[in-house]
């Protein structure tokens, strides 16, 4: 909150309140369900939303993974995606990082974890992975212009760190999301902003979800989404600057 500028001074009440609100969105849990070749990543499913938070649940849901598998044999991942209301089905291959392996372990429940680093480059056009941009006096002094493109507040880095915890206790190369490759579970994983923690383990489970390919959506590779993502967002962003910072809604 402390990186947000919002434009206007308002209480520490109120930023509070705020805070409170995104937490209750921003916090997600997610299960994964494995087996020594394959893998999928989902959402549980949420019966409350928020309403004050509604439009902002809307834009943080456009931007977050639908369910994602993995088949390690084939080192293909496929993935549903939604953006603005249009679903996709990207298929890609798994990406693969240099990891480095670390001395440092610690606990995690009852399993020994041990640290593993690696440096992922970012996608230009992974608004998941955007961040407040740092602004000098003269550009904070425009935040309160109603002619004030939201794109230009944030940006995107070139690269960022990742840190994961595996135990080799559980011996499957797998993860949460895109991530594996390493010689156990991840268990914590760090990336950017976001920070995704194993609360519990279940092995054998006999109420597990199936473990089957997502098929919702258009069908398109990581190239053709990426490619997709970028003129929906220049066309959000010429849309802006023509209305004269008048904001509207988004054309099909």
């Amino acid at each position: 909150m402390d990186e947000i500028n919002i434009g206007r001074e308002i209480s520490e009440e109120m930023k509070k309140m705020i805070a409170t609100q995104m937490k209750s969105v921003l916090e997600k849990t997610y299960i994964l369900t494995f087996n020594k070749d394959e893998s999928i990543y989902k959402e549980q499913e949420k019966l409350e939303n928020n309403p004050m938070m509604g439009g902002f649940q809307m834009m943080t849901g456009s931007f977050m993974p639908g369910p994602q598998y993995k088949d390690l044999k084939t080192g293909q991942i496929v993935e549903e995606k939604e953006f603005f209301g249009k679903e996709f089905l990207i298929t890609d291959s798994i990406p693969k990082l240099d990891w480095k392996l670390e001395k440092e372990s610690k606990q995690i429940g009852e399993y020994v974890v041990f640290k593993a680093t690696a440096i992922k480059k970012v996608d230009s056009s992974d608004l998941q992975m955007a961040r407040p941009k740092k602004q000098d006096d003269n550009e904070k002094d425009k935040t309160d212009s109603d002619d004030q493109d939201p794109m230009d507040l944030i940006e995107i880095p070139k690269e960022v760190e990742v840190t994961a915890w595996y135990t080799p206790q559980i011996p499957v190369s797998n993860g949460p999301g895109e991530y594996g490759g390493l010689p156990g579970l991840i268990m914590e994983l760090s990336v950017n902003r976001t920070t995704i923690l194993c609360s519990k383990i279940i092995l054998n489970a006999k109420s597990a979800d199936k473990i089957e390919r997502p098929k919702k959506g258009k069908k398109v590779s990581r190239e053709e989404y990426t490619k997709i993502i970028t003129e929906k967002m220049q066309e959000m962003q010429d849309n802006f600057r023509n209305s004269g910072g008048r904001r509207g809604g988004f054309g099909g």
